[in-house]
């Protein structure tokens, strides 16, 4: 008969936070493009949690196709723009704020013109991921596949208002007006 040993206290789940303003920023992470290239917008938005309130130690990712549609990636051999890479990092500040730099993506093949977004944060066990459209493209936003498998009474949570200089996108993590994210 094998006797019990001492009840042992679970080991403590793993985040994706509090820690990221350690190691993932970078210097160029929230311009995608130089401050000055033509065509820049900014993109900028709040992160908030499910009672409404700012995520100061939120990190938002995104990835995108340049204005022709194409990726700064070996697996797309048409290149993108030089000096275009589509990848952009951003940690929220004090109050929930984060700004990407880039500029407009074009269409890839069967879908509309938009932005990968990844969002790291405290009680995140996984990434989160969504995108975001632009009323720009209404027309192509209308046909796209992914944006039209969300319910329709919640597309508006992935479509940027226009702002005087780019686009706002907020990010709500979860609760009335939850961002749609993506099983990926």
């Amino acid at each position: 008969m094998s006797q019990a040993g001492p009840k042992l206290p679970s080991t403590p789940s793993q985040t994706v936070g509090p820690y990221l303003s350690i190691g993932l920023p970078w210097e160029d992470g929230p311009t995608v493009v130089e401050e000055g290239t033509e065509g820049a917008v900014w993109i900028r938005g709040v992160v908030t949690d499910g009672e409404g309130a700012p995520v100061p130690d939120a990190l938002i990712e995104t990835w995108q196709a340049d204005p022709n549609g194409r990726f700064d990636h070996p697996d797309d051999p048409r290149g993108a723009v030089p000096g275009f890479r589509g990848f952009g990092r951003c940690p929220t500040n004090d109050d929930g704020e984060f700004g990407i730099l880039t500029l407009l993506p074009g269409a890839v093949p069967e879908q509309a013109p938009h932005i990968n977004v990844s969002v790291f944060a405290r009680g995140l066990l996984n990434r989160l991921v969504t995108r975001i459209y632009f009323p720009d493209f209404a027309d192509a936003n209308a046909a796209d596949p992914v944006l039209n498998s969300v319910p329709e009474e919640r597309r508006h949570t992935l479509v940027a208002r226009k702002t005087e200089d780019g686009y706002r996108f907020d990010v709500r993590l979860q609760g009335e007006g939850e961002t749609v994210f993506f099983d990926v």
